[in-house]
C-alpha cells in the first residue's frame, strides 16, 4: 500500500494540486483513502452513482464511452497527478462515462462526505471552480476541432494533446508519444485506416521530436500546429 507520507509529493507533480495552498493540499491528502487496481479494472462505469473524487497516484487511466454500434470513444488519458470525478459529486447525476486502468494504478478517493466537507473550505472551492473551468476549454476546443478542422489538422493536434499529457494540459510537451493507430482514431471519433506494411501487431502512430507549434498553439487558425511528425511504425522500420 502507498504510504500517505508520500501522497502529497507524488500528487504535487499535477500543476492544479501544486497550486493548491499547502493546507489544502493536507487536508486532501487527510480525507482520501488510498485504492489499487489492476490494468483493465474498472474505477466506475458510466451511469454509476458518484462516490468518489479520486486523484491518480500512480498508473493511467482512460476515460471512455461505447456508441449504439458498439464502437469505443477515448474522451482522455489520465495520467498520475490527474484529479478527476468531481462532476458526478457537485450535481448528483450518474457518471457520464466509464474510466478504466491501462495499466496497474494506486488512487486516493476522497468520498461524498470528506468531499462536501472540503467544498466548505473556500480555497478548495474556488481551485476545484478553476479545475472545472479548465475542463470546459478543453471541451469547446474539441468541438471547435470537431466542427471546423480537417483530420489531418485534429491528428496533430490530438498528438501534441497527448504529448502535454492529455488532461494534465502541461506547457511543456515531451519529445514523443507512442499510441496506437486505433487508440488514435478513438479519440478523435475517426476510423482507423491500414498502414502500409503495418500487419504486425507493432503498428504505432508516433509524435516524433521537434513537435513544435506557433506561439498560440491551440488558437483558432487550422494552420497553427505544425511540425508533429507522424509515422506508423512497425517492426520493418517506418512509413511515413
Amino acid at each position: 500500500m502507498y504510504p500517505k507520507s508520500d501522497l502529497l509529493e507524488a500528487l504535487s507533480i499535477n500543476t492544479w494540486f501544486a497550486a493548491l495552498p499547502l493546507a489544502e493540499r493536507k487536508a486532501m491528502v487527510r480525507a482520501g483513502e488510498v485504492t489499487t487496481f489492476r490494468a483493465g479494472e474498472m474505477l466506475y462505469r458510466k451511469g454509476d452513482a458518484g462516490a468518489s473524487f479520486v486523484g491518480l497516484v500512480e498508473g493511467a487511466f482512460k476515460v471512455s464511452t461505447l456508441g449504439e454500434d458498439g464502437r469505443e470513444a477515448i474522451l482522455a488519458v489520465m495520467e498520475p497527478g490527474n484529479w478527476f470525478g468531481e462532476s458526478s459529486l457537485l450535481d448528483g447525476l450518474p457518471r457520464p462515462h466509464d474510466v478504466t486502468a491501462i495499466h496497474d494504478r494506486i488512487v486516493l478517493a476522497i468520498g461524498v462526505v470528506e468531499f462536501e466537507r472540503l467544498m466548505r473550505r473556500p480555497a478548495f472551492a474556488r481551485a476545484l471552480g478553476a479545475l472545472l473551468c479548465s475542463r470546459v476549454r478543453v471541451l469547446y476546443s474539441l468541438v471547435e476541432d470537431a466542427m471546423l478542422r480537417s483530420t489531418r489538422t485534429r491528428i496533430a493536434r490530438r498528438l501534441l494533446a497527448l504529448a502535454r499529457g492529455d488532461a494534465t494540459m502541461a506547457v511543456d510537451a515531451r519529445a514523443r508519444v507512442t499510441v496506437s493507430q486505433e487508440a488514435l482514431a478513438m479519440m478523435l471519433g475517426i476510423r482507423a485506416r491500414p498502414c502500409p506494411r503495418a500487419q504486425g501487431a507493432g503498428a504505432r502512430w508516433r509524435a516524433v521530436a521537434g513537435l513544435w507549434a506557433h506561439r498560440h498553439p491551440f488558437g483558432a487558425g487550422a494552420g497553427q500546429t505544425r511540425g508533429a511528425g507522424l509515422s506508423c511504425r512497425t517492426g520493418h522500420g517506418s512509413v511515413r
